[in-house]
C-alpha cells in the first residue's frame, strides 16, 4: 500500500529528513506587517526574527485555505498514495486539524487520516519521522496512528519564555491572567497541559539561570517514572548560543540519551518571542521500531 506521510512547516525538519525520508511539507503563512510569507520557502528564521524587531505591527499566523489544501490532497491521490497520514501542530494553538477534517471529506481520490500531534516543533518532527519509518516498514495506516498516540503519550516539554506578549496578544495561554503584571525577570515556565492540551503556564521562576534549573529538575523527576529509552531537544528561539550550551550541559549528565537542538521557526516565534527556549523529551524515536 502506497502511504504518504505529510506535515507542516511547524515540525522544522531538516532538508535532509524531508528529502530521506519522503515526507511532503504544508508550508503555513506568517504575516508580518501587512506581507504574507511562507514559513520555510520564502522567509527563514533568522529573516524573520531580523523582521520582528523592525516590524511595525505585531506579526500573525494564517492557515492555507481549503481549496488549496483539497489540490494539495487529491494531487497525493492522482500519484497513486492510497492512504495520507497528515501530522500537525495542535488544535490548542492552530485551527489547521479541524480545516484537515473538512478537507478529508472533500478529497475522494485517497484517504486523508489527519493527526492531532497536540504539539507542535521538533518533537511533532519525531512523530512525523517515527509515522514516514513505519510506512518504509509497511506498516497498515491504522496501525501508525495507534502508534503515533502511544508515541505521542511519551512526549513532555518545559518552555521559558523571556516575555509573555506574544502568547498574551495572540491568545495562546489559556491561563494568561494570573501571569500578566509579574515584576520583571520573572521566568513563565509553560507547558501543554496533558488533559486540555493547551498551553499553560504553570510556575514562576526568577531569572532564566533558575527557570532553566527548574526545567532540569522537572525532567529529572519524570526520568525517574519512565521505563524506555528517551531522547531530549533543547529548542531555542534565535539564541543557538545558549541551547548548545544547554545541549552540552545535558549531555554531559545524561550521556545515555541523545540531546538535539531545534528551533522556533517563524509561525510558533510569532506566539513566543524571541529568546524563548525549551526542553522537551519523548521516547526515542531510533529504538522505537
Amino acid at each position: 500500500m502506497k502511504i504518504a506521510v505529510v506535515t507542516d512547516s511547524t515540525a522544522y525538519l531538516t532538508k535532509q529528513q524531508v528529502e530521506e525520508n519522503d515526507i511532503k511539507v504544508i508550508p503555513i503563512p506568517v504575516i508580518i506587517d501587512n506581507q504574507v510569507y511562507q514559513e520555510g520557502i520564502d522567509i527563514t528564521s533568522d529573516e524573520f526574527y531580523k523582521k520582528l524587531k523592525n516590524s511595525s505591527s505585531f506579526p500573525s499566523t494564517s492557515q492555507p485555505s481549503i481549496g488549496e489544501l483539497i489540490d494539495f490532497y487529491e494531487k497525493l491521490g492522482d500519484e497513486g498514495y492510497e492512504a495520507v497520514i497528515s501530522i500537525h501542530l495542535a488544535s490548542t494553538i492552530s485551527g489547521f486539524v479541524q480545516t484537515l477534517q473538512t478537507v478529508a471529506a472533500e478529497v475522494k481520490n485517497t484517504r486523508v487520516i489527519p493527526f492531532d500531534s497536540q504539539i507542535t516543533v521538533m518533537v511533532m518532527g519525531n512523530l512525523v519521522l517515527a509515522a514516514a519509518k513505519m510506512v518504509k516498514q509497511g506498516f497498515d495506516p491504522d496501525i501508525i496512528i495507534k502508534k503515533l498516540e502511544q508515541l505521542r503519550a511519551t512526549t513532555n516539554e518545559v518552555f521559558i519564555v523571556d516575555d509573555l506578549q506574544n502568547l498574551v496578544r495572540g491568545g495562546r495561554l489559556s491561563n494568561a491572567s494570573a501571569f500578566i503584571g509579574s515584576v520583571l525577570k520573572i521566568k513563565p515556565l509553560l507547558t501543554f497541559d496533558r488533559h486540555s492540551h493547551k498551553i499553560v503556564a504553570f510556575e514562576k521562576v526568577r531569572s532564566m539561570k533558575k527557570a532553566i534549573k527548574r526545567a532540569e529538575e522537572l525532567f529529572e523527576n519524570d526520568r525517574q517514572t519512565i521505563d524506555y529509552p528517551l531522547r531530549l531537544i533543547v529548542i531555542h528561539a534565535n539564541d543557538e548560543t545558549a541551547a548548545i550550551q544547554w545541549q552540552t550541559k545535558l549531555a554531559e549528565k545524561y550521556p545515555a540519551y541523545p540531546v538535539d537542538i531545534s528551533y522556533f521557526g517563524p509561525v510558533i516565534g510569532t506566539h513566543l518571542g524571541e529568546r524563548a527556549i525549551a526542553l522537551a523529551w519523548m521516547e526515542d524515536i531510533d529504538k522505537l521500531l
